[in-house]
């Protein structure tokens, strides 16, 4: 789900923020498709997830435009390639990393911890319930770019990093979050794929050498 009237060319499936990172890298007619590309791409993708940051941060959509988004454009694709390492170590991944360079494992690590400078607070408004926000130094691009890192230092040490798992469908170089003992795939449309060329193999058997 994105924000009404907010697009962008990355998949949003629902995942976890950090997730939904990861999966800004993806395969477009067979060709490796980078939806953070430019900063007009990376501004897109903020603002098509506004609306999550902003249920704990006083983030707001109008906030996240190209002028606020260019200057940590390239943090938020840092981070991403950080995560894409990371997440591919934690589920020992077989596919080949779709992001070049790729990270050395330190630095994949230093990149994440560097930018995950966002802090919880008590929020308890008078004659209302106390809830936790989140605030970090800088923009309101900043703080997404250090909650998303601060989310994701939550999901490599919580119980979604065993859930973790990279999407094996034909295509794919998408990661998700096993919530269900059957789901083995990203999306409705990588189990329909994989169902395909397994009734394609069955009906069209390799010739014997």
């Amino acid at each position: 789900m994105m924000a009404e009237g907010v697009t962008t060319s990355a998949p949003l499936l629902g995942e976890p923020l950090p997730v939904e990172l990861m999966n800004t890298v993806i395969l477009d007619r067979g060709r490796t498709h980078d939806a953070l590309d430019s900063n007009a791409d990376a501004t897109a993708w903020l603002r098509a997830v506004a609306h999550r940051l902003g249920a704990e941060t006083a983030i707001k959509t109008d906030q996240l435009n190209e002028d606020t988004v260019r200057p940590v454009a390239g943090a938020l694709r840092a981070l991403r390639d950080a995560l894409r390492y990371l997440a591919a170590e934690a589920t020992r991944d077989p596919r080949p990393s779709a992001t070049a360079p790729k990270p050395a494992r330190a630095e994949a690590i230093t990149t994440l911890n560097a930018l995950a400078q966002a802090w919880p607070e008590l929020l308890w408004p008078t004659g209302g319930q106390p809830s936790r926000g989140y605030r970090g130094p800088g923009t309101a691009a900043d703080l997404a770019v250090q909650l998303i890192a601060h989310q994701a230092v939550e999901l490599f040490t919580g119980a979604d990093r065993d859930r973790l798992r990279p999407c094996l469908a034909p295509n794919c170089l998408l990661f998700f979050i096993k919530n269900h003992p059957r789901r083995e795939w990203c999306s409705p449309a990588c189990g329909n794929r994989v169902r395909v060329a397994r009734h394609y193999r069955r009906h069209h058997p390799a010739p014997q050498s």
